[in-house]
């Protein structure tokens, strides 16, 4: 029998647990942060923006990947929106335009047999649910198909000071909606 000395087995454990670091950053949702363009306009890192349109309207958006739910992205749309309000010195805003995005998509990978099928060969196949999805699945196919969606919510908000309009269903207290939704908020990891 082989013994590994202490050390060798710790350092290789600590690689493995690296490595595993490393690859749940890789899947995860997108989390509040800016969003990052590169100097052509694509898309470097996904999250929010803001654009001014007057002293105190703005666009405010939310981009996540697609592990990122619908609710989510929805939620760090209001979030930016009070945390932008009070950042500009005024307490409640209100939104004018709400829209949420999603973009579907069908991808086609790899399946757990390799090699392409022969055309004439007869072949059921199943509709699966995963994490990701609905994908196809089928027992001779080398490759599974699923569609993944993303989304992006927008809205034009418009800020004011003082108490928040009485009667408005679309003016939110900045302050309540940062204390509401600040639990549910994931930041990146430093």
């Amino acid at each position: 029998m082989v013994t590994i000395p202490m050390s060798k087995r710790l350092s290789r454990l600590l690689l493995l647990a690296a490595s595993g670091l490393v690859l749940a950053a890789c899947t995860t949702a997108t989390p509040y942060q800016p969003a990052v363009t590169g100097p052509r306009g694509e898309i470097q890192q996904r999250g929010y923006s803001e654009q001014a349109i007057e002293q105190n309207r703005y666009r405010v958006s939310f981009s996540g990947n697609t592990l990122t739910k619908r609710e989510t992205v929805e939620d760090y749309l209001l979030f930016r929106a009070a945390e932008l309000t009070l950042a500009k010195g005024y307490d409640w805003f209100a939104v004018s335009g709400r829209n949420t995005e999603a973009d579907t998509r069908t991808v086609r990978e790899p399946g757990p047999i390799g090699g392409p099928r022969p055309i004439y060969v007869w072949n059921p196949y199943w509709r699966v649910y995963t994490l990701a999805g609905w994908s196809n699945w089928d027992s001779f196919s080398s490759y599974e198909t699923r569609q993944i969606t993303r989304y992006e919510a927008s809205a034009e908000i418009v800020m004011g000071k003082g108490p928040k309009p009485a009667g408005d269903v679309q003016a939110f207290d900045a302050r309540d909606v940062m204390a509401n939704l600040g639990p549910r908020i994931q930041r990146p990891a430093d």
